[in-house]
């Protein structure tokens, strides 16, 4: 048998169905369909050792970040398996072997000469943690790992924008519409469904590079407090504040929102934030938001979430993406934000489900890694570059299969006499857009 038959067997196993994919090994031999969209390369022997020591997602990252194994042609008919997808999507689920299938594989390690020591993981995967889980110490260092990667190779992959978060495509993308003209899209409805008005004091939650600052400080005059806790970002947002001559109107700060003692603010917006915040601090993350609002101001929640209740991930055994993109992440359903939203006393007046904006989105930043790969390469690293690359893909796909979600929740702190403020009808929020 050769050992491009032995490692689709190996394969065909771990993800228990037929894979519509072929298989190339480090001595020629190929195995799989001739025709296929792509092309899994197991390029060293070593790539075999991975998957039998890690016989999971996690092997299969392992290799492929290390530079054992490489994909050929289209990456998404490599991960387009929806219970990979699933499994990969949310840390606590595994790709597993049974003990007759890892004895099996691991006697075809035997006959291909790759038995060994575990090979070591790749320099890109977290395996220390300082600190208590989402103390501000270990947050920041969890942000640092996956926001401060370089400014230069975020714009690669975001375009001019440097909006990372999904963008609203209220047309269909084409020539005359993109990727920049949704992400635009987006921050107006987030203005729009705050109300903001000139004069107000909003709090941008997790401003990454400040374009959603930018944007509603230039176009509804609002000043503008941005928070984040990376430092790389913080340069980036003060320079782009600056060349839009709004430096009287936006504040960049790095400060944890813990730490925020300067309210009130009429409205306060966290874009694709809360997601770090972690399951057991939600109530407390949404007190302190709730704090800073004036009464009748509204906060605009906008965040990934599972698409039914999950239990928590496991910290002992993390996955793909817990190990390698969002140390600490944790993904919550709905009905989590909303009792923590409500817990602290905040009205919940609106709920728009964004899920199928985020695969074009995905898709788009996925392209833009693609086109300019060498030059990632340079500036991270390549098991970096290949690491992004297969997290771009892996989430476009779990919003295309439902598996993952995101929802904008609008909710308002009540004025004394229970007065919420917002116009009667949804649509007369949304006038402005």
């Amino acid at each position: 048998m050769s050992a491009a038959t032995e490692v689709m067997s190996i394969l065909r196993a771990a993800v228990g169905g037929p894979l519509p994919i072929r298989i190339r090994c480090w001595d020629g031999s190929q195995a799989g369909e001739a025709d296929a969209a792509a092309t899994v390369v197991c390029l060293r022997r070593r790539a075999l050792g991975r998957l039998l020591w890690a016989p999971n997602q996690l092997g299969l990252v392992r290799a492929y970040v290390s530079g054992d194994v490489d994909f050929e042609g289209d990456i998404f008919a490599v991960l387009d398996l929806p219970d990979v997808i699933q499994r990969m999507a949310h840390d606590h689920q595994e790709i597993g072997l049974s003990a007759r299938q890892r004895l099996e594989a691991g006697l075809a390690a035997v006959r291909l000469g790759a038995v060994g020591p575990p090979p070591r993981p790749p320099d890109e995967e977290v395996r220390r943690r300082h600190g208590r889980l989402h103390s501000r110490g270990r947050d920041a260092e969890s942000v640092s790992h996956h926001y401060d990667v370089g400014n230069d190779f975020y714009r690669l992959i975001l375009g001019p924008s440097m909006v990372y978060s999904c963008a609203y495509w209220t047309q269909e993308a084409g020539p005359q519409y993109g990727l920049e003209d949704a992400q635009r899209d987006k921050c107006e409805l987030v203005c729009a469904k705050l109300g903001l008005q000139p004069g107000m004091r909003l709090l941008d939650v997790g401003c990454g590079w400040g374009s959603l600052a930018i944007h509603a400080a230039a176009r509804y005059g609002v000043s503008v407090v941005g928070i984040t806790v990376s430092q790389e970002q913080a340069r980036q947002a003060r320079k782009h504040v600056a060349e839009q001559g709004l430096a009287d109107l936006v504040e960049i700060r790095v400060q944890d929102y813990r730490d925020v003692a300067d309210g009130p603010y009429e409205a306060i917006s966290s874009v694709g934030m809360s997601e770090h915040v972690g399951r057991a601090q939600l109530k407390g993350y949404s007190q302190q938001l709730m704090d800073l609002l004036r009464p009748g101001g509204r906060l605009l929640n906008h965040a990934i979430a599972s698409v039914r209740s999950v239990p928590p991930p496991s910290k002992e055994q993390p996955g793909f993406i817990d190990r390698y993109i969002f140390p600490d992440g944790e993904l919550v359903p709905l009905s989590t934000t909303l009792d923590a939203l409500e817990h602290a006393g905040l009205e919940v007046r609106d709920v728009e489900a964004l899920g199928e904006h985020y695969g074009p989105t995905l898709r788009c930043w996925v392209n833009n890694l693609r086109e300019a790969w060498p030059e990632a390469q340079q500036l991270v690293s390549a098991p970096r570059t290949r690491t992004w690359l297969l997290y771009l893909a892996v989430c476009a796909l779990a919003f295309e299969h439902g598996n993952l979600t995101v929802h904008q929740v609008l909710a308002v702190r009540q004025a004394e006499n229970g007065v919420s403020g917002p116009p009667l009808t949804r649509d007369q929020w949304l006038a402005a857009t």
